[in-house]
């Protein structure tokens, strides 16, 4: 398996350790899906996203739980977008492509 990068966040924070926890990592292309699902199952947080290339969006991201992969859910594609914001310097509006389609994503004053 290759060595990935990732970054632990909450997401909907309002103090430390607060929020929903999300693993996003930032290299899903280089794993299989069967490697995705096994580090969902190791973090064993309740998402575990992965960001891939997209020619239709910012980013594609996989959204994988510790059993199944899912869709679309609400706090991993918002923690994610944070995360493609950073890497990729999107500026405050983009799209994420997920399996249920393209999400509009947007910052405003930081949130």
């Amino acid at each position: 398996m290759p060595t990935i990068q990732y970054r632990l966040l909450n997401v909907f924070a309002e103090t430390s350790f607060g929020g929903n926890p999300l693993a996003v990592i930032e290299g899903g292309s280089a794993l299989t899906d069967v490697e995705m699902q096994q580090i969902a199952r190791q973090f064993n947080l309740s998402e575990t996203t992965f960001l891939l290339p997209s020619d239709r969006a910012a980013a594609r991201i996989r959204i994988f739980t510790p059993s199944y992969e899912m869709p679309f859910a609400g706090h991993p594609t918002l923690g994610s977008a944070q995360v493609v914001s950073d890497l990729f310097n999107t500026g405050s509006q983009f799209k994420l492509e997920t399996q249920a389609g393209l999400i509009p994503v947007w910052a405003d004053n930081g949130r």
